[in-house]
């Protein structure tokens, strides 16, 4: 990957938000649709189905993009990006959650 400039990172706004619901999206194998909330309400569509069960999600704390353009995955709109690891194969995926509490909306810097 190519390196970018810290003006360019700095227009990223990456917040804590937690994931208040989880939905299946239907006819998707790997979608959920979650309700975050990071200050503000929004829904985000993440391929995380085959690693975490509805009941993991919901609560959790998460790192979220919440500039990205609005984008459309199998009918439904995702307002925003869940940040996660995965290994080169994508055997095992896992959400960047908080080791201690913070309110949500919390900037990442």
């Amino acid at each position: 990957m190519e390196n970018i400039s810290f003006e360019y990172f700095k227009k990223m706004d990456l917040r804590i938000a937690e994931i208040k619901s989880c939905e299946e999206v239907a006819g998707a194998d790997k979608l959920y649709k979650l309700t975050v909330n990071f200050g503000e309400e929004r829904q985000i569509v993440a391929g995380i189905k085959p690693y975490y069960s509805k009941e993991e999600l919901v609560g959790k704390k998460i790192v979220v993009i919440t500039n990205l353009e609005p984008r459309s995955l199998r009918g439904v709109t995702s307002q925003g990006m869940l940040l996660a690891a995965s290994n080169e194969d994508k055997s095992s995926v896992v959400l960047l959650t908080l080791d201690k509490d913070i309110p949500n909306g919390s900037r990442i810097s």
